[in-house]
């Protein structure tokens, strides 16, 4: 079965002025497209392959584009339209178990934006910031990884996309400014959806 591009749930132009509709649509149109594509292709070609060493030789473009599939599937559910702009909920962190988690572990919401900005622009190039979650200790923990690696380590609660067609139209290259502007486009009701699925099993 072919892999689909799927749907955003608001329109381009919700996120703004913190996400731009340009940013958007390249981005969902022809940045997740291109990883839809080729991961079928990939896909296509490993059901054909008939050695081991063709099968191998897939294996790269399988992580990369299954990755970029993964993540920016995550990635679009992970935004709202922003409470700040009277657009939605994004942004916004009620109580509830995720906040009492967030509070439990880093001390407060500002303190795990902190931390979670700190070690998303400490990447080496392109790849991605989770918050996720443990699931030995069941605690959430900040965590990253590399280009288009998908977290296997943690259950995905929150993930922020630092590649550069991400942000660089509407951020340049200050990284900072996109990490601190995306937090008032994250949709917590969605996270905590996520964190309550698994933090029970």
């Amino acid at each position: 079965m072919s892999h689909e591009l799927p749907p955003l749930p608001y329109g381009y132009d919700a996120l703004e002025p913190y996400i731009s509709r340009q940013i958007m649509e390249l981005h969902h149109k022809k940045h997740h497209q291109t990883y839809v594509n080729a991961l079928n292709a990939a896909e296509a070609a490993y059901a054909k392959a008939s050695t081991p060493k063709e099968r191998i030789a897939l294996q790269a473009a399988l992580k990369f584009n299954g990755g970029g599939h993964i993540n920016h599937s995550l990635f679009w559910k992970n935004m709202a339209p922003p409470a700040s702009e009277k657009k939605g909920h994004g942004g916004v962190l009620k109580d509830g178990p995720l906040k009492k988690a967030i509070e439990q572990t880093f001390g407060s919401l500002d303190n795990l934006k902190k931390e979670f900005n700190t070690a998303t622009l400490g990447i080496q190039g392109s790849g991605w910031g989770w918050l996720g979650l443990n699931p030995n200790t069941k605690r959430l923990e900040v965590t990253t990884t590399a280009n288009q690696d998908p977290l296997l380590s943690h259950v995905p609660i929150i993930g922020v996309d630092i590649w550069e067609h991400a942000f660089y139209l509407q951020y340049l290259n200050v990284k900072a400014d996109y990490l601190t502007a995306i937090w008032s486009v994250i949709d917590f009701e969605e996270a905590e959806k996520r964190f309550l699925e698994h933090s029970k099993l």
